[in-house]
């Protein structure tokens, strides 16, 4: 089964997307399954993981009411607070939904780069263990360091790093060095942890006027450094539409993989997912 392991959905009439910029015509407009279901037929893809976008539990409520209707949607990944312990109870009562998959915390938009770490949160990691849920990290490369903490101090959550954790291909594009550090930050977690990388996010993240071997050597180090049954493919839809349309983003996709071997490509395009996520 191909699996698109990272996408979204979202109704800016909600009201609570924080981030989204109100003058953005490609983000600030209503995405739902009826967009999706065509891209997803036209490239063989069976399935997604329906990814949180907005720090509410409403919204994930929502979205596992889209992932009742959508058998597209295989698992919803949502959100609770971890700064309020009163939260279990939602945590609780929400990991009894078969869709639910786990949390995401938007750590890449708290001004505190520690905050992962505060022992006001910590209560949020054991509940996730206790409750087998998992854990998508959302960071940029000034948070590698203290990932690396985290998964260490809770060796037994199933964590994945999304969209690479971010590197910013920008930078390297303008001359400046985004790849040594955020290398070495990467290999670190592949090789102290077990966790999981999501080959998304990078067309974003290179901005107006790159090409593929812009991408080229950060998917590559990603690929060796945590192989590929430990990647996973993510559209990261509709926000990669800022940089490249899903089947754009797809085909270079597949390039950026077409040194591995068959079996190596149908982990990452499905295979991972579907072992990370316990999906069906």
């Amino acid at each position: 089964m191909k699996i698109d392991a990272h996408q979204h959905f979202w109704q800016p009439l909600r009201g609570d997307y924080d981030w989204m910029p109100q003058d953005n015509a490609v983000l600030n407009r209503a995405y739902g399954p009826a967009d999706l279901a065509p891209v997803l037929a036209e490239h063989g893809i069976e399935g997604t993981v329906l990814v949180q976008a907005a720090a509410s539990v409403h919204e994930t409520e929502y979205m596992l009411g889209l992932a009742d209707a959508a058998p597209m949607i295989k698992g919803v990944v949502g959100w609770v607070n971890f700064e309020d312990p009163g939260d279990f109870a939602h945590l609780k009562r929400l990991a009894a939904h078969p869709k639910f998959l786990g949390v995401r915390p938007m750590i890449q938009d708290i001004a505190n780069v520690n905050w992962m770490l505060r022992d006001d949160v910590q209560w949020a990691y054991a509940a996730l263990i206790d409750l087998d849920l998992t854990f998508d990290a959302l960071g940029f490369p000034r948070h590698l360091g203290n990932f690396l903490t985290l998964v260490q101090r809770y060796p037994e959550m199933r964590v994945v790093y999304d969209h690479c954790m971010k590197p910013q291909i920008r930078d390297q594009r303008a001359g400046r060095d985004a790849f040594s550090e955020w290398a070495d930050g990467m290999s670190a977690l592949a090789e102290q942890t077990r966790g999981y990388c999501k080959f998304s996010g990078l067309v974003t993240e290179a901005d107006d006027g790159w090409d593929v071997d812009d991408l080229r050597p950060f998917a590559a180090h990603v690929l060796q450094a945590f192989g590929a049954e430990r990647v996973m493919w993510g559209s990261d839809w509709p926000v990669c539409r800022l940089q490249a349309e899903y089947g754009n983003w797809h085909g270079l996709a597949q390039r950026l993989t077409s040194h591995l071997t068959e079996a190596e490509r149908v982990e990452v395009f499905g295979g991972a997912a579907a072992r990370f996520y316990r999906l069906d």
